[in-house]
């Protein structure tokens, strides 16, 4: 199902080796809309390469079904246990090598980052993410989908970044553009 040439897909990932995250928004005429959300279970695998090859594998299936764009993807946080953060460190770094084989490009995101943009406050309780989300795309998180929403926020966060056309953000490259545009700024 490939994307009308005005849409815009991206794929936000919430990367983990117990539980990933993923979810599919679509912009289209400046709104985001909620393709696709749900959680790849991997609790019950062992190994941790048989976990990486699925992560590997469910991605780019995602990725030929809703032929995102870009992909955003939440950065691993400083955590007590260092080999807890070298295989999250590893799932991200598989779900990256996912979307490059697809040609999807990549951007990455700090928890604190994704929080701060989809809530106004940088140390947001899950569930206040989830209540914005719903408000931001009218669609009700129950708790089945909880898991899925960092991918949601870091899909929606990639959005407010983006300073794309279809985000309805300019980017300026100076001072003075900005300034051409917006006269009444200066004081």
């Amino acid at each position: 199902m490939k994307p009308e040439k005005d849409t815009y897909r991206l794929l936000g990932v919430d990367p983990g080796t117990n539980i990933l995250g993923y979810a599919i928004v679509e912009v289209k005429q400046k709104k985001l809309q909620l393709l696709d959300m749900g959680v790849i279970y991997l609790k019950k695998m062992e190994d941790h390469q048989d976990k990486l090859q699925h992560i590997f594998e469910r991605l780019q299936s995602i990725i030929e079904i809703y032929q995102p764009r870009e992909m955003a993807i939440e950065a691993p946080f400083y955590g007590k246990n260092p080999q807890s953060m070298l295989k999250l460190g590893r799932a991200q770094g598989v779900a990256i090598a996912a979307a490059i084989t697809k040609g999807v490009r990549i951007t990455e995101y700090s928890p604190k980052k994704i929080k701060q943009s989809v809530t106004g406050n940088g140390n947001a309780a899950k569930e206040q993410v989830a209540a914005m989300l719903s408000n931001i795309l009218d669609f009700k998180i129950d708790d089945y989908y909880l898991d899925a929403t960092d991918a949601l926020a870091t899909a929606v966060c990639h959005f407010y970044q983006s300073g794309s056309i279809l985000s309805g953000k300019k980017r300026y490259n100076d001072w003075s553009s900005f300034l051409k545009d917006h006269p009444g700024r200066a004081k």
